[in-house]
């Protein structure tokens, strides 16, 4: 298959992309930094990684070059997160863009420019977080991420009505705490009880085993 990764470069993206070529698909795996997966797996064949920044970049350049790399995409995995820890009062207008820049419209532009390239039963996964589930436990600090995170929630539910009529699956996860880099650095110190790789085992599970079957949802 061929799988698109974004925020791939660490935590369950990272962890993602090596499930991915383990399992012999080619992925093509996006990030702002695309060395860490030269590193990893340098000179990988079904690797095709691409350097592209979600908060500015140009999207429909994007799809020409995912396009000449896979040609078609059978699961897309929206990944890539942005977290900003910062209290309500102290929250600035570049706080909220950039938040809702890579948490709430990339995964939008990356599913309006990708969408041609899909195949005829494609699976799109949006990583959101518990944080922006309705009706779940909210933190101080956290409303720049949880309330983009909720747009993406919507969009996703929004996103398979607009393409009911086709064999195309959306489905949004609500992930709980996970022990990456990104939580490392907006809470330093803290132990989160789940692990990138653990993570990345479920929603590569979950992308391969239920494209078709689970549509639209949000689960968490």
């Amino acid at each position: 298959m061929n799988i698109v990764v974004t925020g791939a470069s660490r935590g369950v993206g990272f962890e993602l992309v090596q499930n991915y070529l383990e399992a012999g698909h080619n992925v093509f795996a996006i990030s702002r930094n695309i060395q860490p997966l030269l590193n990893a797996f340098a000179d990988h064949p079904k690797l095709s990684p691409y350097a592209f920044d979600l908060a500015s970049g140009d999207f429909k350049a994007l799809a020409r070059v995912a396009e000449n790399r896979l040609g078609q995409i059978d699961i897309l995995i929206n990944n890539a997160g942005l977290l900003v820890n910062k209290p309500f009062v102290e929250l600035t207008p570049d706080d909220l863009n950039r938040s809702y820049n890579v948490n709430a419209f990339a995964p939008i532009y990356v599913v309006q420019s990708l969408s041609p390239l899909f195949s005829s039963h494609a699976h799109t996964i949006n990583i959101s977080s518990m944080g922006g589930f309705q009706g779940s436990l909210k933190f101080p600090g956290l409303l720049a991420y949880s309330s983009a995170k909720a747009a993406l929630v919507c969009a996703t539910e929004c996103m398979q009505e607009e393409f009911k009529e086709t064999d195309w699956s959306f489905n949004c996860l609500c992930l709980g705490a996970v022990q990456t880099e990104m939580l490392e650095e907006a809470f330093p110190g803290y132990t989160a009880p789940c692990s990138s790789k653990e993570m990345a085992d479920y929603i590569s599970t979950f992308s391969l085993m239920n494209r078709g079957i689970i549509r639209g949802k949000v689960m968490c």
